[in-house]
């Protein structure tokens, strides 16, 4: 499969697909050790122990993309950024801005309900110390690019980190076809319009480096998704000028201005 051709043809294929998936051992291996030795306050519960599908509103108009599962989160729920305080701070701020049925998600079972977003990661397997190798981002850019292609209504992307970031310029085909000139780069509330229309806004992950070091607040955080309930409010709901995986015209330049000959001066009126 490659990064600009998805060959899933739902985002229910996609889910089988990714939850299916053994392409990359290093994190199978952790994933099930996790699972199999499981941390003190889950010991009665069992973990999910496999990569984790999105999770959302077909009809989403917002997509938002972290990095991967955390451990003790959804590898344990099965559930994208659910049982952890990554997951409490972004399930949180959906609420609070009218994309979620509820401010907390702690299970698959939870009958949280997300309305106009869909979430997902560039990751589907907690990596250990949360770094994925690259290769291993690689092997899951297909589904990435797969859930873009089929999320036809995303008008919003919200990236949570610089590997977010670039894992989704580069599933949805920019990161190449804008080049390191035009290629939007990461900073907290940036906000780069994508020649399809499609709005990258990008903010720092609610990890708990960046939340309990205040990198990332509260008011940051909110300000964020407050700007992203503006941008969504007030873009309607076309689609996309094209679906990912079909050829797009680059960016033009913008036009300068045509320069004017000066105007003759005007004769004088002859006295009557």
């Amino acid at each position: 499969m490659s990064a600009g051709r998805p060959a899933f043809p739902s985002l229910a294929a996609v889910r089988r697909g990714i939850v299916g998936c053994e392409r990359c051992p290093r994190l199978r291996a952790h994933c099930a050790r996790v699972a199999r030795e499981k941390k003190r306050a889950f010991r009665d519960q069992d973990y999910w122990g496999r990569p984790v599908p999105g999770f959302g509103d077909p009809r989403a108009r917002l997509l938002v993309v972290g990095l991967a599962p955390a451990a003790h989160g959804g590898n344990r729920t099965g559930r994208v950024f659910t049982g952890d305080s990554s997951g409490d701070w972004l399930y949180e701020a959906l609420h609070r801005f009218g994309f979620a049925s509820q401010p907390h998600s702690v299970s698959r079972d939870d009958d949280l309900r997300l309305r106009d977003c869909y979430v997902t990661a560039a990751a589907r397997c907690a990596p250990p110390q949360n770094r994925p190798a690259r290769a291993e981002l690689e092997r899951c850019g297909p589904f990435l690019a797969a859930e873009f292609a089929l999320l036809g209504r995303v008008r919003l992307v919200v990236a949570l980190g610089g590997i977010a970031h670039e894992r989704f310029l580069r599933a949805a085909g920019w990161w190449e076809r804008l080049g390191p000139r035009l290629r939007p780069r990461f900073a907290h509330a940036a906000e780069a319009p994508l020649p399809d229309g499609t709005v990258l806004l990008s903010s720092y992950h609610p990890s708990r480096q960046n939340t309990s070091t205040g990198r990332l607040t509260r008011p940051m955080w909110h300000a964020v998704f407050r700007r992203a309930r503006a941008l969504l409010d007030g873009a309607g709901a076309q689609p996309r000028a094209f679906a990912a995986g079909t050829k797009r015209a680059p960016p033009r330049a913008p036009r300068r201005p045509r320069a004017r000959a000066p105007r003759p001066p005007r004769r004088p009126q002859p006295s009557k």
